[in-house]
């Protein structure tokens, strides 16, 4: 079995909008493969803060690290959207303190109140919060950055 805890935060970055940069976003989707682009698809811009950012002054970004969260599609070294002012409820995957460190997990409340931190990862095992425990949720994860291009080795 894996450690208890598993995906730790490594960094915390609050949110500062220094530029404003919109993309051009594409009217068709892409099931599988990429049409030919031109400009008979392109709908309108897209800016990534107004995409990624609802609450300015309670977003943060996070980087993590480990590999608890791999099957919800967060990696180690990816950077999460954290939103502080939103009311986390049961399957939200939240930052929660616990017993002092950051964690990463998927929060599980069941109909009698109990609380756990779920890891999408069978390797790790739910932690079941207890009142000799430690713990708060710090934000709810809205968005996770993930690239899928790495450098190449020449």
């Amino acid at each position: 079995m894996a450690s208890e805890k598993g995906l730790y935060v490594t960094e915390i970055i609050p949110y500062e909008q220094h530029t404003h940069i919109e993309c051009q976003l594409l009217l068709q989707r892409a099931p599988a493969g990429f049409p030919s682009p031109g400009d008979d698809y392109i709908d309108k811009t897209l800016d990534l803060n107004e995409l990624v950012i609802k609450h300015p002054a309670a977003t943060f970004f996070l980087r993590v690290q480990g590999e608890s969260m791999k099957d919800a599609g967060i990696f180690d070294g990816d950077i999460l959207v954290v939103d502080r002012s939103l009311e986390a409820v049961s399957n939200d995957i939240v930052v929660a303190v616990l017993n002092g460190d950051l964690v990463v997990k998927k929060l599980e409340i069941t109909n009698d109140s109990r609380i756990r931190l779920v890891a999408s990862n069978s390797s790790y095992t739910p932690i079941e919060i207890t009142q000799d425990m430690k713990f708060e949720i710090w934000g709810v994860v809205t968005y996770s950055l993930h690239p899928h291009k790495f450098k190449r080795i020449p």
